[in-house]
This record gives structure tokens, C-alpha cells and sequence, in this order.
């Protein structure tokens, strides 16, 4: 069954669709959206954040996940696939699913030209209600730049500006720190998709 525009599916009715299509969607408010493939620099940052990430996580404790793996947001029922997200603690899953978690501690995207505002306003609008998460990283495909935005205590958002190879990155929602020269490596910053 192909998503016919203008109808709202059920949450069920998404998930059904989701477990046979060829391609990932999003699913908002009973609207089914598919995802835009990315770029080669796209895709090699996401795998080098979150190979990284794995590799110096204590996986006891934490996990981290790729674009398969989705995230569904309760307070507007958004289910998307961040290019990286972590958990610490039990996976809390979306209710009867387990291809799909509620409890992210990091998110991460890489932008691109077609969903940078996206990304940077409405998404991280409905990601900031998420009560577990504690870190959101927007990385750039032009230049080497990250910025990682952090709940504070008190509920507010701080947002710290990593440029250039020598600059670091500490996620202490993970207990982790990667210099931006290891995730950019061997990436060339062409252009955005």
C-alpha cells in the first residue's frame, strides 16, 4: 500500500507501511512524508559520527544508533530517522514497537540544503520535547562546523560552536569527546545536497 496524498494514516496504518516500503518516511500528525536521499558527504559524516560515537561510548551504560533506526516523539507523534542518536539506560519503545525508541539522550543531523530550516526550527522544536535528551549536534557539509546545542538544568538551551579541525566536542549526555578532524576525515565539503 502506497501513502495516498491528502490522507492521514493512523499511527498503526504508518507503521504497517513503514515494515514493507522501499524507503524510510516520517511520519507527523497522520501525514506520511519520504525522506530525500543524501549526499556522499552526507552519509560519510553520519557513519564517522556515529562510528566514533560507538567506539567511545561505554556500552554498558550507552548505545548509539544510525538512520535506521527511528525516534518518535510523543508530544506531536513526529517519528523520524536522525542521522544518530544515542540512548543511555533502557531503550524506552514507541507503544507495541520495537523498531522505533522514545527516550534519546543525542540526536544528531547532518544538513543539508533541503532540510536545514527544518532541522534547525521545527524538528528541534519537537525534539526539545523530548524530557530525555540532553544534546542536539547540527553538522555542517560545507565547511568543518558543529554546532552542538545542550538542555541546561533549568530546561533552557545553550548552544556551543565547534570550527576547524583542531576543535573539539565533549557530549556529556555520552561522556564522550571527538575532535572535528576525525569525524571531517577524508570528507570533501563540496556543496549541500
Amino acid at each position: 500500500m502506497t501513502p495516498a496524498p491528502g490522507r492521514l494514516f493512523s499511527e498503526a496504518e504508518y507503521a504497517k507501511l513503514e515494515e514493507q516500503a522501499p524507503y524510510k518516511s516520517e511520519y507527523y500528525r497522520g501525514e506520511i512524508f519520504a525522506m530525500a536521499g543524501g549526499s556522499p558527504a552526507h552519509s560519510r559524516l553520519s557513519v564517522a559520527l556515529v562510528g566514533l560515537l560507538h567506539a567511545r561510548v561505554d556500552r554498558r551504560r550507552c548505545w548509539v544508533f544510525n538512520s535506521d533506526y527511528r525516534v518518535r516523539i510523543p508530544a506531536s507523534s513526529l517519528q523520524t530517522y536522525p542521522d544518530a542518536s544515542a540512548v543511555c539506560g533502557p531503550v524506552k519503545f514507541a507503544p507495541g514497537r520495537t523498531d522505533g525508541f522514545e527516550n534519546p539522550v543525542f540526536i544528531a543531523e547532518v544538513l543539508s540544503q533541503s532540510t536545514e530550516r527544518y532541522d534547525r526550527g521545527p524538528k528541534f522544536e519537537d525534539y526539545k520535547t523530548i524530557s530525555s535528551l540532553r544534546e542536539y549536534l547540527l553538522l555542517s557539509q560545507t565547511q568543518i562546523r558543529a554546532e552542538l546545542f545542550s538542555r541546561q538544568p533549568d530546561g533552557t538551551w545553550t548552544t556551543h560552536i565547534a570550527e576547524g579541525p583542531d576543535a573539539e566536542l565533549t557530549f556529556d549526555s555520552l561522556g564522550v569527546t571527538v575532535r572535528l578532524a576525525d569525524i571531517y576525515d577524508g570528507i570533501e565539503l563540496s556543496g549541500l545536497s
